[in-house]
């Protein structure tokens, strides 16, 4: 039985006659009271309930039924309903526990698919092993969701992945956040691509590398004869995102003075191209990135609280990769996948124990990292079956005694390489990632900069 909680009884009538129509028995009730006394006498089958019904004498609000309903069943799935204006209140209650959100208006074959999906993942057919359930679950996603390159089964991951799936059918603006490595490029093109602006244009903009002096030219483009060195036109990064989706990289490097300019635009919807006073209208959809604690920031005075609210409609963060230890395994054999065509090596594989091995491992750099390993190991070693001593031998090596800062490491403990590699490291942490500020304390081109990631591994936020 599927029990709808609305207190609009057109609603619960249509959904009634809906559920009924697709062979679901439903029971439908107007508030918590009601339905909180169904939970505790027969649990439902599955639940859909309207996050914005007015308060009956319990007192109890959406999350907070919703929270009593999981503390009595946790095994009985809910569907949350919402209006558009409340997805985050619904972002709020998937981490609650709710299984999916739907918004209103809903098409009828979307909400009927939407509780096929859910009660698929929640019924584990008999005779099958339930271990066998995280990648049923990810094969249903998969079947309902594009989502490319983006590897794993475990549980974070699944979450992740639903929220996206339900997030990308609107137009929010949304906020990834993750350490560096964990995929937050590939999550936004996956709720670019699942979203209805798919056929449009998605950019890409790397916002710590833009100065505040070149922040209007870069994001609004200008005219020629703009200013001293602009020759020709140029197209904005807006403008070539407009009726698609941009996504901002690295948004937590942005200097306060460009954070006035981004905010200006995402709130009235206009730009000016420079050398051009006529305002020009802006339908485009944001996807923000960072690897910082924007919250934190915001309390430092370093980023905009006003700003910060407008991108963080709804936030979906990454977990490190040694949250889900077991999605290394599923990543290394994809990497490998890869590079077998790569490197014309059909026969190339992962022995069991180096599997073991590299779960083992922190791989502080996620993803990008263990995708470096993997890769320095198959380029190094000339075996088809890589062991723990291929990609042992082919780690970064560290050296016994790690020197304090300003302390000269002992002559004979390390070589300049290894000294080199340090220092990148050190000030990558101290400048929390930020490539153009690393560069700029070590006297480096960004270019030059780079070279010496590759030539060290060392991982890197694009």
């Amino acid at each position: 039985m599927v029990l709808i909680i609305d207190d609009d009884l057109a609603i619960r009538t249509s959904l009634k006659l809906l559920l009924k129509q697709a062979s679901y028995p439903a029971q439908a009730v107007a508030g918590p009271t009601e339905a909180l006394a169904i939970v505790r006498e027969t649990p439902p089958r599955l639940m859909l309930m309207d996050m914005n019904y007015s308060l009956d004498t319990t007192g109890a609000d959406g999350l907070g039924l919703l929270r009593q309903v999981k503390a009595l069943a946790p095994q009985v799935p809910v569907i949350l309903i919402t209006g558009w204006g409340s997805i985050s209140l619904a972002v709020e209650g998937m981490k609650a526990g709710a299984a999916e959100f739907i918004t209103k208006p809903w098409h009828n074959e979307a909400l009927l698919q939407t509780i096929r999906t859910v009660l698929a993942m929640q019924e584990t057919p008999a005779g099958t092993d339930p271990a066998e359930a995280p990648a049923r679950q990810r094969r249903q996603l998969d079947q309902q969701f594009a989502f490319r390159d983006i590897i794993g089964q475990d549980a974070q991951l699944l979450h992740v992945l639903r929220q996206v799936g339900q997030v990308a059918a609107t137009d929010a603006a949304v906020l990834i956040e993750g350490e560096s490595g964990t995929g937050k490029e590939l999550v936004a093109e996956a709720i670019h691509r699942n979203s209805q602006r798919k056929n449009q244009a998605f950019v890409k903009v790397n916002l710590g590398g833009i100065s505040s002096s070149l922040f209007e030219s870069e994001m609004f483009g200008h005219r020629r004869g703009a200013f001293t060195d602009a020759k020709t036109d140029r197209v904005g990064r807006f403008e070539l995102a407009n009726g698609g989706t941009i996504f901002l990289d690295e948004i937590g490097e942005l200097e306060l003075a460009s954070q006035v300019k981004l905010l200006r635009v995402l709130q009235d919807r206009t730009y000016e191209v420079l050398g051009d006073s006529k305002p020009r209208r802006l339908d485009i959809r944001v996807i923000a990135a960072t690897n910082r604690n924007l919250a934190e920031m915001v309390q430092q005075g370093r980023f905009r609280e006003d700003l910060f609210y407008r991108i963080n409609l709804i936030s979906v963060r990454l977990p490190a990769l040694r949250e889900r230890p077991q999605d290394i395994p599923l990543l290394t054999q994809h990497f490998v996948d890869k590079l077998r065509a790569t490197y014309q090596r059909p026969a190339l594989k992962v022995s069991t124990r180096a599997l073991h091995w590299l779960r083992e491992q922190a791989l502080p750099g996620n993803i990008r990292e263990l995708k470096n390993l993997v890769e320095r190991a198959v380029l190094v070693s000339g075996k088809e079956e890589l062991g723990p001593d291929d990609f042992q031998a082919n780690a970064q090596r560290l050296p016994a005694h790690q020197p304090q800062p300003g302390e000269l490491p002992t002559p004979g403990t390390m070589t300049l390489d290894e000294l080199e590699a340090q220092m990148i490291r050190q000030s990558l942490a101290h400048y929390e990632g930020n490539i153009s500020r690393v560069a700029k304390a070590l006297g480096l081109s960004r270019g030059a900069l780079y070279r010496r990631f590759e030539k060290h591994g060392i991982p890197y936020d694009e």
